[in-house]
């Protein structure tokens, strides 16, 4: 049976997980309005990896006799000043990402619910590649400044992004 401080903090986050999806969505939607469209591709691919870690959450509860509850989901930001802005805006999120899954990490370590911790281990892992990538962009962004031509190219780039779910997981 799942203890049901970790059930209330995995009910937490799978509506976190849902607002997640919701801000990613809106920074493609940004995208889209200053004609970036492969940025807004790679946030709409994030939109649909957040909705697949609800979905993979939602099941884990439900094997382990949990119950979601869903929560109202809070408006996202829908402007940035720039690119930059709103991918610094996705790392920061990530960051709390991150942080609430460590959390959730103790507390089943701290309940002695194992199973939890094994099923969250991919999401611990899942994190550090999500910072990481988001980083790398960040980065390419800052390289290439305000070059029309560099940014164009990466554009180009994030269009070729796709999300498959993973396999076995």
């Amino acid at each position: 049976m799942l203890p049901q401080s970790v059930e209330k903090m995995l009910v937490d986050q799978i509506n976190f997980e849902i607002y997640s999806a919701y801000i990613y969505l809106a920074m493609g939607a940004y995208s889209d309005s200053i004609d970036m469209p492969g940025s807004a591709n790679w946030f709409k691919i994030q939109w649909e990896e957040e909705l697949f870690h609800a979905n993979k959450m939602y099941d884990y509860l439900l094997e382990r006799d949990g119950r979601q509850i869903f929560t109202a989901i809070p408006q996202p930001q829908t402007e940035w000043k720039s690119l930059q802005e709103a991918f610094e805006g996705a790392l920061a999120h990530e960051q709390i990402v991150t942080s609430r899954m460590n959390e959730i990490m103790a507390t089943a370590e701290q309940e002695r619910d194992y199973a939890t911790r094994s099923f969250l281990q991919w999401f611990i892992d899942e994190q550090v590649e999500e910072e990481s990538n988001v980083k790398e962009l960040i980065r390419q962004i800052k390289m290439v400044k305000d070059s029309g031509h560099g940014l164009y190219m990466l554009d180009k780039e994030l269009a070729a992004r796709t999300f498959t779910p993973p396999k076995g997981v």
